[in-house]
């Protein structure tokens, strides 16, 4: 059986694992650091037992989580902060135990290629895990974000993110595999594991399509005052910063705009409940001339506040779409009196509710009606949100909008991690991307990835560009939550036969050995 390492050489790989991770995402964005921190981290673990698996992970992941999510405590402290990631690092703990468990029996028993196959089958697992539980999840930072500049991001369009997260662990597990071979000294296996984690990269072959026909789309980023929790402080500035941006953007619009689409938070002023902000965005939508995408602030239901997109067309009241998924801990907080023992943060979170329906706008253009499919802010991170939005459009031609508000985490890596997602969701799903922030970046996005119009943090910009509008349904939209299941399915089976192997291992009695003398 191969001897994990000692103790304190598995925390300093752990930490490197972490670190490595870290600075594969943006704003580093050296994604090729991703299979090395997976890498680093099976070394570690992946005969380690259950115990120092748990503990090594956990050190792995405070390592890679704590940087990662520096933004999170940005404004609001160190407690909210490390609570985060300490939360997130527990789950990469309790992986790392199952593989060290599982896989210091399955190696010690000669099964070493099932032991390898622990480690991207259980980091698929875990960050379906994580990005479901507690309270809905919180699915930041996965190893498929990281991915966005690589040849592995086109497996999204047939896997989704887990798809490309198992790309990446395997990279990993081959870089592994390579390094336990060449300490043992066999080339052949050496051979065998460099190409084990160039296999994936055929990926980059895959064809991404962008064809379709294409429609003039703006937005406005009208900024805000100042950065931090306070932004809002100045409510109507920020909305008059977006009425000012739209109308310099209706100066220069093509004739054939179609849709002009406003950030999260763009109006936090009620416009169902002030008169002012009401005939102002309806003054600028008609100097627009076209349907206008409002992110605003509604004070109901009673006693609470709605997160939604308004979609002004110019005739009536406009439709709506309620945010589906509020962010516990920042949008609403569960059970807040016992988090208000901790922190005094407990009280700047909101008291948001959560929608019930998919949000669908039809747009009127010349080459025929298209759907903007409105996503606020964080749940561009879900996908199974991202997944139901698609599908609400049907056959019609459509584009994904991802409206947010980057300013409450100022000068951070938080807006560069989201707009990376947003490139990896427009190959996954197959559809064109509008994201656009209060602050910053902003930008059009491709079906394949690739980024046009990207503005800078805390400026106002306006963007006009002409995404292609795609109707297809994705491999990997057909295969919805497959590879999930099946990877955990997997591991659960890797598992199971790893408990069996251990107890099927038995010292035969010599029978020569008189029974009551047992045998050493």
């Amino acid at each position: 059986m191969r001897t994990p390492p000692r103790l304190p050489a598995s925390l300093a790989a752990a930490v490197l694992a972490g670190l490595a991770l870290w600075l594969s995402f943006p704003d580093h964005d050296s994604w090729w650091l991703a299979p090395v921190g997976v890498a680093l981290l099976g070394a570690a673990t992946l005969t380690a037992g259950a115990g120092r698996g748990f503990l090594v992970g956990l050190v792995g992941g405070l390592a890679f989580f704590v940087p990662t999510l520096s933004w999170s405590g940005v404004y609001v402290g160190e407690v909210p902060w490390f609570a985060l990631a300490t939360l997130e690092a527990l789950y990469i703990a309790l992986m790392s135990l199952v593989v060290g468990w599982a896989g210091r029996r399955l190696v010690g028993t000669g099964h070493r290629a099932a032991a390898l196959l622990l480690v991207p089958l259980a980091w698929v697992a875990q960050e379906w895990a994580r990005s479901t539980t507690p309270y809905g999840g919180f699915p930041w930072a996965r190893l498929a974000f990281s991915q966005a500049d690589s040849p592995l991001v086109h497996l999204a369009r047939w896997f989704g993110a887990p798809g490309v997260t198992f790309a990446v662990a395997v990279v990993g597990t081959g870089l592994l595999a390579a390094g336990w071979a060449l300490a043992g000294r066999r080339p052949l296996r050496v051979v065998v594991g460099v190409l084990l984690a160039a296999l994936p990269f055929a990926s980059g072959l895959i064809h991404l399509p962008t064809d379709g026909r294409t429609e003039a789309v703006g937005f406005v980023q009208g900024n805000v005052p100042q950065a931090g929790l306070d932004f809002n402080a100045q409510r109507r500035a920020v909305l008059d910063n977006h009425v000012r941006g739209s109308e310099a953007l209706a100066e220069r619009a093509p004739d054939d705009l179609t849709l002009v689409v406003w950030p999260e938070n763009a109006s936090d002023i009620d416009p169902f409940r002030n008169a002012d902000a009401n005939a102002e965005i309806r003054a600028v939508q008609q100097t627009l001339g076209v349907p206008l995408v409002v992110g605003a602030v509604l004070v109901e239901p009673p006693g609470a506040n709605s997160n939604v997109s308004l979609f002004y067309t110019g005739s009536g009241e406009p439709q709506r779409y309620t945010k589906l998924h509020p962010v516990p801990f920042a949008e609403y907080i569960p059970h807040r009196a016992f988090f208000r023992m901790f922190t005094s943060a407990a009280d700047l979170a909101g008291n948001f509710v959560a929608g019930t329906t998919i949000g669908v706008f039809d747009v009127p253009a010349p080459g025929g009606t298209y759907a903007a499919l409105p996503t606020i802010c964080f749940e561009v991170a879900y996908d199974g949100l991202m997944r139901d939005n698609v599908r609400a459009a049907g056959a019609k031609d459509s584009l994904i909008m991802v409206q947010t508000n980057n300013a409450t985490f100022g000068y951070t890596a938080e807006s560069e991690q989201q707009f990376a997602i947003s490139r990896l969701r427009a190959i996954e799903h197959g559809r064109s991307v509008v994201h656009v922030s209060t602050v910053g970046v902003s930008g059009f996005v491709a079906p394949d990835g690739t980024v046009t119009g990207k503005t800078g943090l805390f400026t106002a910009e306006q963007g006009i560009g002409r995404p292609v509008l795609r109707s297809e349904q994705t491999p990997s939209d057909r295969m919805g939550e497959a590879p999930v299941v099946v990877a955990t399915a997997l591991l659960a089976l890797l598992v199971l036969s790893a408990a069996r192997l251990r107890r099927g291992v038995r010292v035969a009695r010599d029978p020569s050995t008189p029974e009551d003398h047992p045998v050493a």
